[in-house]
């Protein structure tokens, strides 16, 4: 079995470190015959170029790099199947042709519910009590293709995104590899996706953590403080008085919890400082309020 894997980020790695568990048959013959990921970039103030985690472990399996699905094209390596996680980019129909047995899309969410970019804030901001995982074989439309199995899991109270991300990722590593096989041998029956049922998710921009904490319902907005951790963080405005002026600024929301159904704030942080409980903030700012 020859796989190109498609990802970038570190919650992804479980997958491909289980590929290469479950299949490779010695010393420099893993089932990985190349991954694609998306290139080294500056990070912060320092601008210090970062790889990839996908990077860092091909680099360190010697196994083949590529920074584009495109480039597949131009030297396309010896593989039969593709899987994808968490990549970051369009792949073109060209690109899934080069793939006899196709290329599979491991989504977190129970597709066709959520399909797009953040079905795991979605999940949790909607106040669903399970979402899961959907292996489905890629077609030309975005997570869209035939579902080849799914699985549940239960939204745990107090689940944020990103920790309910990456158990879906971690536990979608055994599920695929047990599938594999009985995958390539045609033995599995594709289901395809009840195109009425699809709802959408978009990719989320910083604007999209904004909520108006004092018109939502406690409910709701201890959901979303959840549901937007890690990125793209939930916020709000507060104005305040500081030497006599009114000041308004961003507030992170942090950490926060329902207490005999109110919404308590646990920990914040005013832009430009550090974070602090909520006691704190406002013994420094007893004035404030929402605006």
């Amino acid at each position: 079995m020859k796989i190109v894997f498609f990802g970038t980020p570190y919650y992804v790695l479980p997958i491909l470190k289980e590929i290469h568990k479950k299949f490779v048959t010695g010393p420099g013959r893993s089932p990985i015959a190349a991954v694609v990921t998306q290139p080294p970039r500056p990070v912060g103030r320092k601008k210090v170029v970062m790889y990839s985690p996908i990077d860092k472990w091909a680099h360190e399996h010697g196994v083949p790099i590529y920074y584009s699905a495109s480039e597949l094209l131009e030297s396309p390596p010896d593989a039969t199947l593709g899987i994808l996680a968490s990549y970051g980019e369009i792949i073109k129909k060209e690109v899934i042709n080069l793939f006899p047995q196709g290329i599979l899309v491991v989504h977190p969410s129970l597709l066709p519910k959520y399909r797009g970019a953040s079905p795991v804030p979605a999940a949790i901001a909607d106040g669903n009590e399970l979402t899961g995982v959907s292996i489905i074989k890629m077609d030309e439309k975005m997570d869209h293709g035939p579902v080849i199995t799914q699985f549940k899991e239960a939204i745990a109270i107090g689940d944020t995104a990103g920790v309910l991300r990456d158990r879906l990722f971690e536990k979608s590593a055994d599920v695929l590899v047990e599938m594999l096989t009985p995958y390539t041998q045609g033995k599995i029956k594709l289901k395809p996706q009840d195109e009425k049922a699809a709802t959408f998710t978009k990719i989320m921009k910083k604007e999209d953590g904004y909520i108006e904490i004092d018109k939502s319902s406690p409910e709701y907005a201890e959901r979303f403080i959840r549901a937007m951790d890690p990125w793209p963080g939930a916020w709000t405005y507060v104005c305040l008085t500081i030497s006599g002026k009114q000041i308004k600024k961003r507030l992170k929301l942090l950490k926060s919890h329902i207490e005999e159904d109110k919404l308590v704030l646990d920990e914040v942080q005013l832009e430009g400082k550090e974070s602090v409980t909520w006691k704190q903030f406002k013994e420094g700012y007893n004035e404030m309020k929402f605006c």
